[in-house]
């Protein structure tokens, strides 16, 4: 892995933020995980869901995975999985709920990831939403090391 690269977009608006999570969503690939950070009503769970709405062939509601831990979509070509890890009280489940296969199969979108611990895929993008004072803004803070994020980032965040 190369050093850890980091880019920041700063969206004014929920359809600006979905926008950007709909140019990142076509360049996901079966294997590629998304760590999603912040606190609770940061918009982690819109990105999310605009990433798989993206990548459903006919649109479905994407209901947050906080109480099932895990929602899965077949998505064009690959499964998509969506995983609230809030609740979880030990690193281990992540096994029980067969994280570990979809990290190398799937594209996974994984809220509150720090709850992996040393399980967290080394190659991820992780993304760090945070919401300043005004309503609708937020920082959206991409970081990653793996080199093949570089040009997939530059691309969703070039409008």
């Amino acid at each position: 892995m190369d050093q850890p690269r980091t880019r920041t977009f700063h969206s004014d608006s929920p359809d600006r933020t979905c926008a950007v999570a709909g140019r990142l969503a076509p360049l996901l690939v079966p294997g590629d995980v998304l760590l999603l950070s912040g606190e609770i009503g940061a918009g982690k769970t819109h990105f999310a869901r605009c990433v798989i709405q993206t990548l459903l062939p006919v649109p479905e509601d994407v209901p947050s995975p906080t109480y099932t831990l895990v929602q899965t979509y077949s998505g064009r070509g690959t499964e998509i999985w969506h995983a609230d890890l809030y609740r979880l009280s030990d690193p281990n489940e992540i096994f029980e709920l067969g994280l570990m296969d979809a990290f190398a199969s799937a594209i996974c979108l994984v809220e509150w990831p720090d709850r992996l611990g040393d399980l967290a895929p080394g190659g991820a993008l992780h993304l760090t939403v945070t919401a300043p004072a005004e309503a609708d803004i937020r920082r959206l803070s991409f970081k990653w090391s793996d080199p093949k994020w570089t040009e997939r980032i530059e691309d969703a965040l070039n409008d």
